[in-house]
């Protein structure tokens, strides 16, 4: 099962860079989870596509190098870095940012729970604080940021 586990992930993987929303809201149990820890929101149904949609559009060229993936049973974990360049608007919790045209190129590490092929639970931890860095609004978080 694990060699299966692993093939599931990266097909999600795959589905999340060919921007296809209705194809990863497929890849979830009915009760599946998507949890972006960065920012402490969990999406369900139908908004499990919103971060991917959210990041396909601050980041038209949206690239998902994946490093290392670790497996154990229903468990797939993965080493990543984001790429892309922020030329979109991208919605956070606490406004939006607007497009920089600054290159992402940031850590993050992926946890999948599987059951029976599909998407259980996925715990997305982006590095947040580099992200910001590198988009170049760190230092001025506030006037980057639209109310």
């Amino acid at each position: 099962m694990t060699n299966e586990n692993v093939a599931a992930v990266r097909n999600a993987y795959a589905v999340a860079e060919r921007k296809d929303l209705e194809g990863w809201i497929d890849l979830f149990t009915p009760d599946g989870v998507f949890t972006d820890n960065s920012v402490g929101i969990t999406y369900r149904g139908r908004e499990l596509a919103d971060p991917v949609g959210n990041y396909s559009t601050a980041f038209s060229n949206m690239h998902r190098e994946l490093s290392r993936i670790y497996a154990d049973g229903n468990v797939v974990v993965v080493q990543l870095a984001l790429q892309g360049t922020h030329d979109g608007p991208l919605r956070l919790p606490f406004g939006e940012l607007r497009a920089t045209g600054k290159q992402m190129d940031a850590p993050c590490c992926d946890v999948f729970e599987l059951e029976d092929g599909k998407i259980k639970r996925f715990d997305c931890y982006p590095e947040g604080s580099i992200i910001f860095a590198q988009l170049g609004v760190l230092a001025n978080l506030e006037a980057a940021l639209t109310h």
